[in-house]
Protein backbone atom coordinates (compact mmCIF):
# COMPACT_ATOMS: atom_id res chain seq x y z
CA UNK A 1 0.00 0.00 0.00
CA UNK A 2 1.37 3.41 -0.97
CA UNK A 3 1.95 6.00 1.74
CA UNK A 4 0.14 9.31 1.58
CA UNK A 5 2.23 12.44 2.12
CA UNK A 6 0.96 15.93 2.79
CA UNK A 7 1.65 18.22 -0.15
CA UNK A 8 3.59 20.81 1.87
CA UNK A 9 5.78 18.03 3.32
CA UNK A 10 6.39 16.57 -0.14
CA UNK A 11 7.24 20.02 -1.49
CA UNK A 12 10.01 20.45 1.10
CA UNK A 13 11.25 16.91 0.55
CA UNK A 14 11.63 17.72 -3.14
CA UNK A 15 13.56 20.90 -2.30
CA UNK A 16 15.87 18.93 -0.01
CA UNK A 17 16.47 16.39 -2.78
CA UNK A 18 17.61 19.30 -4.99
CA UNK A 19 20.23 20.17 -2.38
CA UNK A 20 18.41 23.05 -0.70
CA UNK A 21 19.64 23.70 2.84
CA UNK A 22 18.27 27.21 3.38
CA UNK A 23 15.17 29.18 2.41
CA UNK A 24 15.17 32.95 2.82
CA UNK A 25 11.78 34.53 3.27
CA UNK A 26 8.86 35.96 5.18
CA UNK A 27 5.99 33.80 6.46
CA UNK A 28 2.36 34.51 5.62
CA UNK A 29 -1.10 33.09 6.05
CA UNK A 30 -1.26 31.42 2.65
CA UNK A 31 2.08 29.64 3.05
CA UNK A 32 1.32 28.54 6.62
CA UNK A 33 1.30 24.82 5.77
CA UNK A 34 4.81 25.08 4.32
CA UNK A 35 6.00 26.97 7.38
CA UNK A 36 4.63 24.30 9.73
CA UNK A 37 6.15 21.56 7.57
CA UNK A 38 9.53 23.29 7.90
CA UNK A 39 9.51 22.44 11.61
CA UNK A 40 10.18 18.81 10.66
CA UNK A 41 12.42 19.53 7.66
CA UNK A 42 16.24 19.60 7.55
CA UNK A 43 15.97 22.84 5.59
CA UNK A 44 16.70 25.97 7.62
CA UNK A 45 14.36 28.92 7.24
CA UNK A 46 15.97 32.36 7.63
CA UNK A 47 13.34 34.89 8.66
CA UNK A 48 13.92 38.11 6.73
CA UNK A 49 12.41 41.51 7.40
CA UNK A 50 11.48 42.18 3.78
CA UNK A 51 10.84 39.88 0.86
CA UNK A 52 13.07 41.91 -1.46
CA UNK A 53 15.99 41.23 0.87
CA UNK A 54 15.14 37.52 0.84
CA UNK A 55 15.34 37.49 -2.97
CA UNK A 56 18.69 39.32 -2.90
CA UNK A 57 20.01 36.72 -0.45
CA UNK A 58 18.89 33.93 -2.76
CA UNK A 59 20.55 35.65 -5.72
CA UNK A 60 23.91 36.12 -4.05
CA UNK A 61 23.87 32.52 -2.83
CA UNK A 62 23.18 31.44 -6.41
CA UNK A 63 25.94 33.59 -7.90
CA UNK A 64 28.50 32.39 -5.38
CA UNK A 65 27.71 28.68 -5.57
CA UNK A 66 26.09 28.05 -8.96
CA UNK A 67 23.23 26.29 -7.16
CA UNK A 68 19.77 27.90 -7.06
CA UNK A 69 19.06 30.01 -4.01
CA UNK A 70 15.50 29.81 -2.69
CA UNK A 71 13.31 32.67 -1.47
CA UNK A 72 9.74 32.46 -0.20
CA UNK A 73 6.84 34.86 0.24
CA UNK A 74 3.11 34.77 0.64
CA UNK A 75 0.57 35.96 -1.91
CA UNK A 76 -0.33 39.54 -2.88
CA UNK A 77 1.93 42.11 -1.20
CA UNK A 78 4.44 39.43 -0.19
CA UNK A 79 4.77 38.39 -3.82
CA UNK A 80 4.99 41.96 -5.12
CA UNK A 81 7.73 42.72 -2.57
CA UNK A 82 9.67 39.75 -3.97
CA UNK A 83 9.52 41.01 -7.56
CA UNK A 84 12.45 43.43 -7.66
CA UNK A 85 14.90 40.96 -6.12
CA UNK A 86 13.76 38.13 -8.38
CA UNK A 87 14.06 40.33 -11.47
CA UNK A 88 17.52 41.38 -10.30
CA UNK A 89 18.61 37.76 -10.01
CA UNK A 90 17.20 36.94 -13.43
CA UNK A 91 19.03 39.81 -15.14
CA UNK A 92 22.24 39.05 -13.24
CA UNK A 93 22.08 35.45 -14.55
CA UNK A 94 21.84 34.06 -11.02
CA UNK A 95 20.04 30.75 -10.37
CA UNK A 96 17.07 31.52 -8.12
CA UNK A 97 13.87 29.64 -7.30
CA UNK A 98 11.13 31.88 -5.90
CA UNK A 99 8.20 30.30 -4.05
CA UNK A 100 4.96 32.10 -3.29
CA UNK A 101 1.79 31.08 -1.52
CA UNK A 102 -1.59 31.72 -3.06
CA UNK A 103 -5.24 31.84 -2.13
CA UNK A 104 -7.30 28.65 -2.33
CA UNK A 105 -8.08 27.63 -5.88
CA UNK A 106 -11.83 27.87 -5.30
CA UNK A 107 -11.60 31.68 -5.18
CA UNK A 108 -8.98 32.43 -7.80
CA UNK A 109 -11.59 32.98 -10.52
CA UNK A 110 -13.18 35.97 -8.78
CA UNK A 111 -12.44 39.15 -6.90
CA UNK A 112 -11.22 38.11 -3.48
CA UNK A 113 -8.94 39.19 -0.65
CA UNK A 114 -5.31 39.71 -1.79
CA UNK A 115 -5.96 37.61 -4.89
CA UNK A 116 -4.03 38.63 -7.97
CA UNK A 117 -2.38 36.88 -10.92
CA UNK A 118 1.03 36.26 -9.37
CA UNK A 119 2.07 33.75 -12.04
CA UNK A 120 1.32 36.35 -14.71
CA UNK A 121 3.23 38.99 -12.78
CA UNK A 122 6.37 36.84 -12.52
CA UNK A 123 6.25 35.60 -16.12
CA UNK A 124 8.35 38.41 -17.70
CA UNK A 125 11.01 38.35 -14.95
CA UNK A 126 11.65 34.60 -14.83
CA UNK A 127 12.86 31.88 -17.18
CA UNK A 128 9.81 29.77 -16.31
CA UNK A 129 7.05 29.76 -13.73
CA UNK A 130 3.88 27.87 -12.91
CA UNK A 131 1.19 27.16 -10.36
CA UNK A 132 1.01 23.77 -8.66
CA UNK A 133 -2.58 22.75 -9.35
CA UNK A 134 -2.44 19.26 -7.81
CA UNK A 135 -0.09 17.64 -5.26
CA UNK A 136 0.89 14.90 -7.72
CA UNK A 137 2.57 17.60 -9.84
CA UNK A 138 4.93 18.72 -7.08
CA UNK A 139 7.95 16.48 -7.83
CA UNK A 140 7.97 17.34 -11.54
CA UNK A 141 7.39 21.06 -10.98
CA UNK A 142 10.18 21.34 -8.41
CA UNK A 143 12.69 19.40 -10.48
CA UNK A 144 11.91 21.45 -13.58
CA UNK A 145 12.18 24.74 -11.68
CA UNK A 146 15.63 23.85 -10.34
CA UNK A 147 16.96 22.44 -13.60
CA UNK A 148 15.88 25.50 -15.58
CA UNK A 149 17.14 27.96 -12.96
CA UNK A 150 20.62 26.40 -13.01
CA UNK A 151 20.86 25.75 -16.75
CA UNK A 152 22.91 28.21 -18.79
CA UNK A 153 22.17 31.00 -18.95
CA UNK A 154 20.93 30.68 -15.38
CA UNK A 155 18.15 32.83 -13.98
CA UNK A 156 15.03 32.85 -11.86
CA UNK A 157 12.09 30.45 -11.85
CA UNK A 158 8.91 30.74 -9.80
CA UNK A 159 6.55 28.23 -8.18
CA UNK A 160 3.14 29.18 -6.81
CA UNK A 161 1.56 26.84 -4.23
CA UNK A 162 -2.09 27.61 -3.37
CA UNK A 163 -3.01 27.06 0.27
CA UNK A 164 -5.67 24.44 -0.38
CA UNK A 165 -3.32 22.39 -2.57
CA UNK A 166 -0.67 22.52 0.17
CA UNK A 167 -3.12 20.81 2.55
CA UNK A 168 -3.88 17.84 0.28
CA UNK A 169 -2.09 14.49 0.30
CA UNK A 170 -0.56 12.38 -2.43
CA UNK A 171 1.22 9.06 -2.83
CA UNK A 172 3.56 10.51 -5.48
CA UNK A 173 7.21 10.02 -4.42
CA UNK A 174 10.08 12.46 -4.60
CA UNK A 175 11.95 12.39 -7.90
CA UNK A 176 15.64 11.63 -7.48
CA UNK A 177 17.87 14.59 -8.31
CA UNK A 178 19.11 14.24 -11.86
CA UNK A 179 22.78 14.67 -12.73
CA UNK A 180 23.94 17.99 -14.10
CA UNK A 181 23.37 18.28 -17.83
CA UNK A 182 26.66 18.51 -19.68
CA UNK A 183 26.92 21.51 -21.95
CA UNK A 184 27.73 20.77 -25.61
CA UNK A 185 31.30 20.63 -26.88
CA UNK A 186 32.45 23.33 -29.34
CA UNK A 187 32.05 22.81 -33.08
CA UNK A 188 35.40 21.87 -34.65
CA UNK A 189 34.87 23.95 -37.79
CA UNK A 190 33.97 27.07 -35.78
CA UNK A 191 37.07 26.59 -33.61
CA UNK A 192 39.26 26.27 -36.73
CA UNK A 193 37.81 29.51 -38.11
CA UNK A 194 38.49 31.27 -34.81
CA UNK A 195 42.08 29.99 -34.80
CA UNK A 196 42.64 31.51 -38.22
CA UNK A 197 41.26 34.87 -37.10
CA UNK A 198 43.56 34.83 -34.06
CA UNK A 199 46.54 33.97 -36.29
CA UNK A 200 45.77 36.81 -38.68
CA UNK A 201 45.06 39.46 -36.03
CA UNK A 202 47.72 41.98 -35.06
CA UNK A 203 46.02 43.55 -32.03
CA UNK A 204 43.48 41.07 -30.64
CA UNK A 205 41.84 41.60 -27.26
CA UNK A 206 39.69 39.43 -24.99
CA UNK A 207 36.46 40.70 -23.47
CA UNK A 208 35.76 38.33 -20.57
CA UNK A 209 32.22 38.41 -19.22
CA UNK A 210 30.14 36.93 -16.44
CA UNK A 211 29.88 33.67 -18.37
CA UNK A 212 33.58 33.00 -17.67
CA UNK A 213 32.87 33.17 -13.95
CA UNK A 214 29.63 31.19 -14.07
CA UNK A 215 31.02 28.33 -16.14
CA UNK A 216 34.28 28.03 -14.18
CA UNK A 217 36.36 28.93 -17.24
CA UNK A 218 38.94 31.04 -15.38
CA UNK A 219 41.72 28.44 -15.55
CA UNK A 220 41.41 28.03 -19.31
CA UNK A 221 41.21 31.81 -19.77
CA UNK A 222 44.48 32.21 -17.86
CA UNK A 223 46.05 29.53 -20.04
CA UNK A 224 44.91 31.28 -23.23
CA UNK A 225 46.36 34.58 -22.05
CA UNK A 226 49.64 33.03 -20.96
CA UNK A 227 50.12 31.06 -24.18
CA UNK A 228 49.23 33.87 -26.58
CA UNK A 229 50.04 37.08 -24.71
CA UNK A 230 46.62 38.47 -25.67
CA UNK A 231 45.39 41.12 -23.24
CA UNK A 232 42.01 40.74 -21.53
CA UNK A 233 39.54 43.22 -20.06
CA UNK A 234 36.80 41.99 -17.75
CA UNK A 235 33.25 43.28 -17.49
CA UNK A 236 31.92 44.40 -14.09
CA UNK A 237 30.38 40.95 -13.55
CA UNK A 238 33.39 39.21 -15.07
CA UNK A 239 35.88 40.64 -12.57
CA UNK A 240 38.22 37.93 -11.35
CA UNK A 241 37.88 35.74 -14.43
CA UNK A 242 41.45 36.84 -15.11
CA UNK A 243 43.43 37.87 -12.05
CA UNK A 244 44.28 41.57 -11.99
CA UNK A 245 47.78 40.47 -10.92
CA UNK A 246 48.26 39.03 -14.40
CA UNK A 247 50.37 41.39 -16.52
CA UNK A 248 47.90 40.93 -19.40
CA UNK A 249 44.86 42.10 -17.43
CA UNK A 250 43.47 45.45 -18.54
CA UNK A 251 41.26 45.50 -15.46
CA UNK A 252 37.54 46.29 -15.75
CA UNK A 253 35.64 47.51 -18.78
CA UNK A 254 32.21 49.01 -18.75
CA UNK A 255 32.31 52.50 -17.24
CA UNK A 256 29.46 54.58 -18.63
CA UNK A 257 31.84 57.10 -20.19
CA UNK A 258 34.93 56.48 -22.26
CA UNK A 259 37.75 55.04 -20.17
CA UNK A 260 41.39 54.13 -20.75
CA UNK A 261 40.46 50.58 -21.71
CA UNK A 262 38.24 51.97 -24.47
CA UNK A 263 41.42 52.91 -26.33
CA UNK A 264 42.43 49.25 -26.41
CA UNK A 265 39.13 48.24 -27.98
CA UNK A 266 39.42 51.04 -30.52
CA UNK A 267 42.88 49.81 -31.49
CA UNK A 268 41.92 46.12 -31.53
CA UNK A 269 41.29 44.40 -34.85
CA UNK A 270 39.79 41.29 -33.21
CA UNK A 271 37.69 40.89 -30.07
CA UNK A 272 37.35 37.47 -28.48
CA UNK A 273 34.09 37.91 -26.58
CA UNK A 274 34.24 35.10 -24.02
CA UNK A 275 31.19 34.50 -21.87
CA UNK A 276 30.14 38.03 -22.77
CA UNK A 277 26.58 39.20 -22.23
CA UNK A 278 25.25 42.40 -23.79
CA UNK A 279 23.36 43.10 -20.60
CA UNK A 280 26.74 43.87 -19.00
CA UNK A 281 28.25 46.35 -21.46
CA UNK A 282 26.42 47.27 -24.69
CA UNK A 283 28.52 46.66 -27.82
CA UNK A 284 27.97 50.20 -29.10
CA UNK A 285 30.18 51.32 -26.18
CA UNK A 286 33.22 49.36 -27.38
CA UNK A 287 32.64 48.58 -31.06
CA UNK A 288 32.25 52.08 -32.38
CA UNK A 289 32.11 52.02 -36.16
CA UNK A 290 31.39 48.28 -36.26
CA UNK A 291 34.72 47.52 -37.94
CA UNK A 292 36.26 45.12 -35.43
CA UNK A 293 36.10 41.40 -36.16
CA UNK A 294 34.37 39.43 -33.39
CA UNK A 295 34.61 35.83 -32.20
CA UNK A 296 31.66 35.00 -29.95
CA UNK A 297 32.32 32.23 -27.40
CA UNK A 298 29.32 31.43 -25.21
CA UNK A 299 26.71 28.80 -24.38
CA UNK A 300 24.12 30.59 -26.52
CA UNK A 301 24.24 32.21 -29.97
CA UNK A 302 24.91 35.93 -30.04
CA UNK A 303 22.06 38.38 -29.59
CA UNK A 304 21.27 40.38 -32.72
CA UNK A 305 22.76 43.86 -32.48
CA UNK A 306 23.97 46.23 -35.18
CA UNK A 307 27.23 46.74 -33.27
CA UNK A 308 27.74 43.04 -32.52
CA UNK A 309 27.97 41.42 -35.93
CA UNK A 310 30.03 38.31 -35.27
CA UNK A 311 32.47 36.70 -37.68
CA UNK A 312 32.58 33.36 -35.85
CA UNK A 313 30.26 32.00 -33.17
CA UNK A 314 31.40 29.06 -31.07
CA UNK A 315 28.34 27.92 -29.15
CA UNK A 316 29.08 25.46 -26.37
CA UNK A 317 30.64 25.12 -22.96
CA UNK A 318 32.94 28.12 -22.48
CA UNK A 319 35.66 26.25 -20.55
CA UNK A 320 35.66 23.38 -23.07
CA UNK A 321 35.87 25.83 -25.95
CA UNK A 322 38.85 27.63 -24.44
CA UNK A 323 40.51 24.29 -23.72
CA UNK A 324 40.09 23.27 -27.37
CA UNK A 325 41.51 26.58 -28.55
CA UNK A 326 44.43 26.23 -26.14
CA UNK A 327 45.22 22.76 -27.46
CA UNK A 328 45.59 24.15 -30.99
CA UNK A 329 47.75 27.17 -30.19
CA UNK A 330 51.10 27.50 -31.87
CA UNK A 331 53.82 30.17 -32.21
CA UNK A 332 51.79 31.83 -34.96
CA UNK A 333 49.11 32.74 -32.39
CA UNK A 334 51.50 34.58 -30.06
CA UNK A 335 50.87 38.33 -29.92
CA UNK A 336 52.88 41.26 -28.60
CA UNK A 337 51.02 44.54 -28.20
CA UNK A 338 53.33 47.18 -26.65
CA UNK A 339 50.58 49.82 -26.67
CA UNK A 340 48.41 47.58 -24.47
CA UNK A 341 51.33 47.07 -22.10
CA UNK A 342 51.74 50.83 -21.85
CA UNK A 343 48.00 51.17 -21.25
CA UNK A 344 48.09 48.65 -18.40
CA UNK A 345 51.02 50.48 -16.82
CA UNK A 346 49.15 53.76 -17.11
CA UNK A 347 45.97 52.35 -15.54
CA UNK A 348 47.95 50.63 -12.77
CA UNK A 349 49.66 53.91 -11.85
CA UNK A 350 46.30 55.69 -11.79
CA UNK A 351 44.74 53.00 -9.61
CA UNK A 352 47.39 53.62 -6.94
CA UNK A 353 47.94 57.36 -7.15
CA UNK A 354 45.60 58.10 -4.21
CA UNK A 355 46.58 55.17 -1.97
CA UNK A 356 47.93 57.54 0.67
CA UNK A 357 45.70 60.57 0.07
CA UNK A 358 45.09 62.45 3.34
CA UNK A 359 41.94 64.28 2.27
CA UNK A 360 38.74 64.02 4.30
CA UNK A 361 35.98 63.19 3.47
CA UNK A 362 37.90 60.35 1.89
CA UNK A 363 38.42 59.93 -1.81
CA UNK A 364 36.80 56.78 -3.27
CA UNK A 365 40.20 55.63 -4.49
CA UNK A 366 41.74 55.75 -0.99
CA UNK A 367 38.77 53.95 0.58
CA UNK A 368 39.07 51.08 -1.89
CA UNK A 369 42.85 50.92 -1.52
CA UNK A 370 42.48 50.56 2.25
CA UNK A 371 39.68 48.00 1.85
CA UNK A 372 41.72 45.91 -0.58
CA UNK A 373 44.67 45.92 1.82
CA UNK A 374 42.67 44.32 4.65
CA UNK A 375 40.81 41.80 2.46
CA UNK A 376 42.35 38.44 1.58
CA UNK A 377 42.42 37.25 -2.03
CA UNK A 378 39.48 34.90 -1.46
CA UNK A 379 37.43 37.27 0.70
CA UNK A 380 34.15 38.48 -0.77
CA UNK A 381 32.99 41.99 -1.60
CA UNK A 382 29.32 42.60 -2.42
CA UNK A 383 28.81 45.94 -4.15
CA UNK A 384 25.52 47.78 -4.08
CA UNK A 385 24.39 49.94 -6.99
CA UNK A 386 25.37 53.60 -6.94
CA UNK A 387 28.35 55.83 -7.68
CA UNK A 388 30.53 53.55 -5.57
CA UNK A 389 29.81 50.67 -7.99
CA UNK A 390 31.75 52.49 -10.69
CA UNK A 391 34.67 53.03 -8.36
CA UNK A 392 34.60 49.40 -7.17
CA UNK A 393 34.62 48.12 -10.75
CA UNK A 394 37.45 50.43 -11.71
CA UNK A 395 39.64 50.53 -8.57
CA UNK A 396 39.07 47.33 -6.60
CA UNK A 397 41.46 44.70 -7.91
CA UNK A 398 40.14 41.13 -7.97
CA UNK A 399 42.23 37.98 -8.11
CA UNK A 400 39.73 35.10 -8.16
CA UNK A 401 36.28 34.53 -9.69
CA UNK A 402 33.19 35.18 -7.56
CA UNK A 403 35.03 37.26 -4.97
CA UNK A 404 33.55 40.58 -6.12
CA UNK A 405 29.80 40.49 -6.73
CA UNK A 406 28.50 43.47 -8.70
CA UNK A 407 24.90 43.67 -9.85
CA UNK A 408 25.12 45.03 -13.38
CA UNK A 409 22.12 43.45 -15.08
CA UNK A 410 18.95 44.79 -13.47
CA UNK A 411 21.05 47.03 -11.21
CA UNK A 412 18.73 47.38 -8.24
CA UNK A 413 19.88 49.30 -5.19
CA UNK A 414 19.70 47.57 -1.84
CA UNK A 415 21.53 44.29 -2.60
CA UNK A 416 24.71 44.84 -0.54
CA UNK A 417 23.40 44.30 2.99
CA UNK A 418 21.26 41.19 2.34
CA UNK A 419 23.84 39.93 -0.15
CA UNK A 420 26.58 40.16 2.47
CA UNK A 421 24.39 38.22 4.91
CA UNK A 422 23.94 35.39 2.40
CA UNK A 423 27.62 35.40 1.45
CA UNK A 424 28.78 35.20 5.07
CA UNK A 425 26.31 32.40 5.83
CA UNK A 426 27.56 30.51 2.78
CA UNK A 427 31.27 31.08 3.43
CA UNK A 428 31.64 31.79 7.16
CA UNK A 429 35.41 31.26 6.99
CA UNK A 430 35.89 34.23 4.65
CA UNK A 431 35.71 37.94 5.35
CA UNK A 432 32.63 39.43 3.69
CA UNK A 433 32.00 43.13 3.12
CA UNK A 434 28.83 44.63 1.72
CA UNK A 435 29.69 48.04 0.28
CA UNK A 436 26.86 50.51 -0.21
CA UNK A 437 25.98 54.16 -0.25
CA UNK A 438 23.81 55.61 2.47
CA UNK A 439 20.85 55.56 0.08
CA UNK A 440 21.27 51.88 -0.73
CA UNK A 441 21.83 51.02 2.94
CA UNK A 442 18.51 52.56 3.96
CA UNK A 443 16.66 50.64 1.26
CA UNK A 444 17.16 47.34 3.10
CA UNK A 445 18.39 48.48 6.52
CA UNK A 446 15.64 46.45 8.22
CA UNK A 447 17.49 43.21 7.47
CA UNK A 448 20.35 44.27 9.69
CA UNK A 449 18.02 42.74 12.29
CA UNK A 450 18.24 39.43 10.40
CA UNK A 451 22.03 39.45 10.63
CA UNK A 452 21.84 40.22 14.36
CA UNK A 453 19.23 37.52 15.03
CA UNK A 454 21.28 34.82 13.33
CA UNK A 455 24.65 36.06 14.57
CA UNK A 456 26.04 36.69 11.09
CA UNK A 457 29.23 38.81 11.35
CA UNK A 458 29.12 40.41 7.93
CA UNK A 459 30.61 43.89 7.59
CA UNK A 460 28.64 46.69 5.95
CA UNK A 461 30.77 49.59 4.67
CA UNK A 462 28.69 52.71 4.04
CA UNK A 463 29.93 55.59 1.90
CA UNK A 464 28.08 58.55 3.36
CA UNK A 465 27.28 61.66 1.34
CA UNK A 466 23.50 62.16 1.84
CA UNK A 467 23.00 61.99 -1.91
CA UNK A 468 21.91 59.53 -4.57
CA UNK A 469 25.44 59.82 -5.89
CA UNK A 470 25.26 58.00 -9.22
CA UNK A 471 22.15 59.88 -10.31
CA UNK A 472 23.73 63.17 -9.28
CA UNK A 473 26.90 62.25 -11.16
CA UNK A 474 24.98 61.54 -14.35
CA UNK A 475 22.84 64.66 -13.98
CA UNK A 476 25.92 66.80 -13.46
CA UNK A 477 27.65 65.27 -16.47
CA UNK A 478 24.58 65.62 -18.70
CA UNK A 479 23.05 68.91 -17.54
CA UNK A 480 25.71 70.69 -15.51
CA UNK A 481 23.49 70.59 -12.41
CA UNK A 482 21.59 68.18 -10.20
CA UNK A 483 17.93 67.87 -9.21
CA UNK A 484 16.32 66.14 -6.22
CA UNK A 485 19.22 63.85 -5.36
CA UNK A 486 19.99 65.06 -1.83
CA UNK A 487 18.39 63.70 1.33
CA UNK A 488 18.81 63.83 5.12
CA UNK A 489 20.08 60.75 6.92
CA UNK A 490 19.18 59.56 10.40
CA UNK A 491 22.04 59.01 12.83
CA UNK A 492 23.43 55.88 11.15
CA UNK A 493 25.50 54.94 14.21
CA UNK A 494 22.50 55.00 16.57
CA UNK A 495 20.32 53.32 13.95
CA UNK A 496 22.78 50.45 13.48
CA UNK A 497 23.34 50.05 17.21
CA UNK A 498 19.60 49.95 17.82
CA UNK A 499 19.50 46.73 15.78
CA UNK A 500 22.30 45.26 17.92
CA UNK A 501 25.10 45.72 15.39
CA UNK A 502 28.56 47.08 16.08
CA UNK A 503 28.81 50.55 14.52
CA UNK A 504 31.95 52.59 13.83
CA UNK A 505 32.24 56.06 12.30
CA UNK A 506 35.50 56.96 10.56
CA UNK A 507 36.61 60.50 11.41
CA UNK A 508 39.92 60.60 9.53
CA UNK A 509 41.64 58.63 6.73
CA UNK A 510 43.98 56.87 9.14
CA UNK A 511 40.99 55.45 11.04
CA UNK A 512 39.54 53.44 8.16
CA UNK A 513 41.86 50.43 8.13
CA UNK A 514 41.70 49.97 11.93
CA UNK A 515 37.91 50.28 11.76
CA UNK A 516 37.70 47.67 9.01
CA UNK A 517 40.04 45.33 10.86
CA UNK A 518 37.93 45.66 14.01
CA UNK A 519 34.75 44.97 12.05
CA UNK A 520 36.22 41.96 10.26
CA UNK A 521 37.44 40.62 13.59
CA UNK A 522 33.91 40.54 15.04
CA UNK A 523 32.67 36.94 15.30
CA UNK A 524 29.10 37.10 16.60
CA UNK A 525 27.30 40.10 15.12
CA UNK A 526 27.31 42.33 12.05
CA UNK A 527 29.34 45.51 11.92
CA UNK A 528 28.58 48.79 10.20
CA UNK A 529 31.45 51.08 9.23
CA UNK A 530 30.50 54.57 8.08
CA UNK A 531 32.96 56.68 6.12
CA UNK A 532 32.21 60.11 4.61
CA UNK A 533 33.11 60.08 0.91
CA UNK A 534 34.32 62.90 -1.32
CA UNK A 535 32.25 62.48 -4.46
CA UNK A 536 33.79 65.54 -6.07
CA UNK A 537 36.05 62.86 -7.54
CA UNK A 538 33.16 61.74 -9.76
CA UNK A 539 33.21 64.76 -12.05
CA UNK A 540 37.01 64.95 -11.87
CA UNK A 541 37.06 61.43 -13.32
CA UNK A 542 34.46 62.32 -15.94
CA UNK A 543 36.42 65.40 -17.01
CA UNK A 544 39.69 63.49 -17.13
CA UNK A 545 38.20 60.67 -19.17
CA UNK A 546 36.52 63.18 -21.43
CA UNK A 547 39.95 64.51 -22.31
CA UNK A 548 40.82 61.07 -23.67
CA UNK A 549 38.46 61.66 -26.57
CA UNK A 550 41.11 63.74 -28.26
CA UNK A 551 43.75 61.00 -28.07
Amino acid sequence: MSTETKASDLFLQCLAEEGVTTIYGVPGEENADVMISLLDSPIEFVICRHEQAAAFMAEVYGRLTGHPGVCLATLGPGATNLVTGVANGNFDRAPVVAVTGQASTYRLHKESHQNMDVVGMFQPITKWNTRISHPTNIPEVVQKAFRLAAAEKPGATHIELPEDVAKLTTSRPVLARRPTTRRPAPDAKAVAEAMELIRAATTPIILAGNGCVRTRASHELHTLVEKTGIYSAQTFMGKGALSDKNDRSLYAAGLGSRDHVSRAFEEADLVLAVGYDMIEWPPDRWNIGDETRIVHIDVEPAEVDACYQTDVEIVGDVASTLAEINSRLGPEHTKDTPSFAQLRDQVTRELHEHDHDSGFPMKPQRILSDLRSVMGEHDILISDVGAHKMWVARHYSVYHPATCIISNGFCSMGIALPGAIAAKRTFPERNVVGLCGDGGFLMNVQDLATAVQYGIPATILIWEDSTYGLIGWKQQAGFGKTAFTEFKNPDLIKLSESFGAQAIRVESPDELKPALSKALGEKKRPSVVIVPVDYRENMKLTNRLGELLGH
